[in-house]
C-alpha cells in the first residue's frame, strides 16, 4: 500500500495494534497532531485522549492515558501508560479510571501542601478523563 507507515501501539499490559496505517491522529500533550508517511521525526508526550488509526481495513480508535509517541521515517510507535480499544471502554471501566484519577488528586493535595503544580496536574487528569468520556458518550458517576 502506497503512502503508509508502520503503526505500533503498546501498553504495559499488551500490544494493542501493529498495522500499516495511512494516518495516525495523536492526542499530544502540546496539541493534537496527525502523522502520515513522510512526517518529520518527532517525539511527543501524550495527554489522555482518543488516538485514531486509519488503515486499509478502516479506522480504529484507542483510549490512551499518558506515555509518548515516536514518529520517525519508519512509522509511529506509541508507548502508552494505559491504553485500550475504544470498544473496551465500558461505563464500569471508565468509572474505575475516574475513581483512580480522583484518588491520585486527593493524595496530591495531602502530600503537596502549598505546591500547586502536582495538584494541578492531578486535577487536569480528572478533567481530561471527563472530556474523553464526553467524547465517547460516557458520563462519570457522581461521587
Amino acid at each position: 500500500m502506497a503512502d503508509t507507515l508502520q503503526f505500533d501501539l503498546v501498553s504495559p499490559e499488551r500490544r494493542l495494534a501493529s498495522v500499516q496505517a495511512t494516518e495516525v491522529q495523536i492526542p499530544g500533550a502540546d496539541g493534537d497532531l496527525t502523522a502520515m508517511a513522510g512526517h518529520a521525526p518527532t517525539i511527543t508526550t501524550l495527554r489522555p485522549g482518543v488516538l485514531r488509526v486509519v488503515h486499509a481495513g478502516g479506522t480504529d480508535d484507542y483510549i490512551v492515558i499518558g506515555g509518548f509517541a515516536d514518529i520517525n521515517h519508519g512509522g509511529v510507535s506509541v508507548l502508552a501508560e494505559k491504553a485500550l480499544p475504544k470498544g473496551e471502554m465500558t461505563q464500569d471501566v471508565f468509572d474505575a479510571m475516574i475513581a483512580e484519577a480522583r484518588e491520585a488528586h486527593n493524595k496530591a493535595k495531602e502530600f503537596w501542601h502549598n505546591e500547586p503544580g502536582p495538584v494541578d496536574d492531578a486535577a487536569k487528569l480528572i478533567s481530561d478523563m471527563v472530556a474523553i468520556g464526553g467524547h465517547i458518550g460516557l458520563t462519570p458517576k457522581d461521587n
